[in-house]
């Protein structure tokens, strides 16, 4: 049986190598032997051996009733549950993961990307309303496109219109007639 990490993370690192990616990626689209994983992962069967028993061994890929391969979908679901019982804030402040979030997906001032994990983009996101709005000042709605526009700059992903409603859902800014002010108290980092 296949012990479980504390988190997912260790999980995906499995995804690092392309022919591991390629391989669960064949198994998932309905290839159910290792011959038809190799034939659409475009792998070698030296390949496709290896990249099947590394998913094999870490749990991603199992092997189902009717001896085709499958993906181990129970093994996702307890990994991803256990990495949300895990306090957010306190994994990400506690253990200098904040800095290596920040300096992925906040470069020279500027958006690269929002991240896609939830948590993450919270964190993210944060960081962008105390560096950018004052708490307690308020602000024109022109004033707050123009300093959101500022850290788009360089992305294709995102614009400010949607950093902005971000900004409001999670409550780092309050908008009300057209006017927005960032509260004085951070908001709790449930809000959603």
């Amino acid at each position: 049986m296949v012990t479980e990490p504390d988190t997912a993370e260790p999980f995906a690192r499995l995804f690092a190598e392309e022919s591991r990616a390629r391989a669960f990626a064949a198994v998932a689209l309905g290839a159910g032997t290792p011959e038809q994983v190799a034939r659409t992962a475009a792998l070698s069967s030296r390949e496709t051996a290896a990249a099947l028993r590394r998913l094999r061994e870490e749990g991603a890929v199992t092997t189902g009733e009717g001896g085709d391969l499958r993906v181990a979908y129970e093994v996702f679901r307890a990994r991803a549950r256990a990495d949300a019982r895990r306090d957010p804030g306190t994994k990400e402040r506690g253990t200098g993961q904040t800095e290596v979030v920040l300096r992925t997906f906040v470069q020279d001032g500027r958006l690269v990307r929002l991240p896609a994990r939830w948590t993450r983009k919270k964190l993210v996101l944060r960081h962008i309303a105390e560096q950018t709005f004052e708490p307690g000042v308020e602000y024109p709605e022109r004033t707050v496109d123009a300093k959101l526009r500022a850290w788009c700059e360089d992305s294709d992903e995102i614009d400010h219109v949607t950093l902005r409603r971000y900004l409001v859902d999670l409550h780092h800014l309050h908008r009300s007639d057209g006017v927005y002010r960032r509260p004085a108290a951070p908001p709790h980092d449930g809000a959603a």
